[in-house]
């Protein structure tokens, strides 16, 4: 059998975000599986821009990279009670697509944020964005990292024996759904 393939996206462009991190520890603990993130660095959504240019290609290529991923793994940051914009435009402009990459597709989500609800909200409303795809959200455990700026170590290892817990249990869990 092939080895599987994982794909991270992180709703957090900083260098060093908590997300990628957590992204990463989830792949850590999923196994042995071959791991990309993809770059959500999209231009702002523009209906005007699409008609004149068509989907770019960067667009595309998330996209190929969703469909090819035998699950996906997303984590976004909790801006104002909600996701980071820079998720939902990447959701919005990868709906463009012409095939369906997301429809039937493993999706575990999770969350870090400097709160200390660990981005509840931002969770439950990403997993709202993501019904029209028709993706195969896992329900659970649900991953909120709370203080996420103090639960990694030097290594970029997660602390926390429950987080550890529950993201390992995630991963086994969306490795089953595959």
């Amino acid at each position: 059998m092939n080895k599987l393939r994982l794909l991270g996206i992180s709703g957090s462009l900083r260098a060093d975000a908590t997300n990628t991190r957590l992204l990463r520890e989830a792949a850590r603990l999923f196994g042995e599986a071959d791991y990309e993130e993809a770059d959500i660095r999209f231009p702002l959504y523009d209906a005007d821009e699409e008609a004149e240019h068509g989907v770019p290609e960067m667009v595309i290529k998330v996209a190929r990279q969703i469909d090819a991923a035998d699950a996906v793994i997303l984590s976004t940051p909790e801006y104002n009670k909600g996701p980071s914009g820079v998720i939902k435009n990447a959701l919005d402009w990868i709906s463009r697509a012409e095939f369906k990459p997301w429809q039937g597709k493993p999706v575990a989500v999770m969350s870090a944020t400097a709160g200390r609800a660990g981005g509840e909200r931002a969770q439950m409303i990403l997993r709202g964005f993501m019904v029209p795809f028709r993706p195969r959200i896992l329900q659970g455990p649900e991953i909120h990292l709370a203080g996420s700026r103090k639960q990694f170590d030097e290594t970029g290892q997660l602390q926390g024996e429950i987080y550890v817990k529950e993201l390992t249990e995630l991963m086994k869990a969306l490795r089953a759904m595959i």
